[in-house]
């Protein structure tokens, strides 16, 4: 397995190449970039704009291998508006572009929000309906759609995690398992191996147990994750892909903090010392 290290957890004052050259330092393979509607890169980013971020980390030896965006929380394919689907369809097109400009095999979905006025089985129906065709679009370009187990009250469990990427039907349809968001009402390895070969990439991060909130995520061994049945897990399913940490990083020295996911990463995945 590869571990790779979301650009979440840059510095703030960093340049995007600054942070791979902070990545590579922490002994990381990879790095999982951010499409936001302001920033370094967004849905409407060129060829040029993308191209130059995959040579950046090519030159420190680094890969783009996924892609994640949050504005699927603001455009979910699940609204009650269709002019919102719609954007958020489009959304999800325009980062498959990128994903092929910036050399990344896999594209981070979330596929819904239920919600007061959206129910689950209202959700259910059009999320369903979004990523068949969205499945169209990942088949042509050779991208994968990865649904990422969020908070988003949807698909709590891994068999029904399990069941709707099969509904989808097409092998470009898969999950980003992360590991660090079921630990509240669940066991990351039991998902590990339901799930299976339909992983496609995995984010791994901590979680306080005794919290419940967003506030209780944590980085690398400070919460309460089995760490080694995480481990075990993905290698008895034959995963042998990415591995990301997903992580805020350190608020102070935000530089060290890298170099310790990499470390304790590296220890986790690789029994390196």
């Amino acid at each position: 397995m590869k571990i790779g290290i979301s650009a979440l957890a840059f510095p703030p004052n960093a340049s995007i190449p600054q942070g791979f050259k902070l990545a590579k330092r922490g002994g990381f393979d990879c790095v999982e970039l951010d499409v936001s509607e302001s920033g370094y890169l967004t849905p409407d980013s060129d060829e040029q704009t993308a191209r130059f971020l995959r040579s950046a980390a090519e030159n420190m030896s680094l890969e783009l291998r996924s892609l994640c965006t949050g504005l699927l929380w603001k455009y979910p394919l699940t609204s009650n508006d269709p002019q919102t689907v719609e954007r958020g369809k489009e959304i999800v097109r325009k980062c498959l572009r990128l994903c092929e400009w910036l050399g990344a095999d896999t594209l981070l979905v979330i596929p819904g929000v239920v919600t007061p006025e959206v129910s689950y089985d209202v959700a259910y129906e059009r999320a369903s309906a979004a990523l068949k065709e969205l499945a169209v679009a990942a088949e042509e370009t050779g991208i994968n759609l990865a649904i990422e187990n969020v908070w988003n009250k949807f698909l709590l469990s891994p068999l029904e995690m399990r069941d709707f990427v099969d509904g989808v039907g097409s092998d470009r349809v898969g999950v980003c398992f992360d590991a660090g968001n079921v630990l509240i009402n669940g066991y990351p390895d039991q998902w590990i191996r339901i799930l299976g070969r339909r992983i496609k990439k995995v984010h791994v991060k901590d979680f306080h147990m005794n919290f419940g909130k967003i506030e209780s995520f944590g980085n690398i061994l400070e919460g309460e994750m089995d760490w080694r049945a995480v481990e075990r897990a993905l290698r008895d399913v034959g995963y042998d892909d990415v591995v990301t940490a997903e992580i805020q990083g350190y608020k102070t020295l935000p530089e060290l903090g890298i170099k310790h996911t990499g470390e304790y990463m590296r220890r986790i995945f690789r029994g390196a010392s």
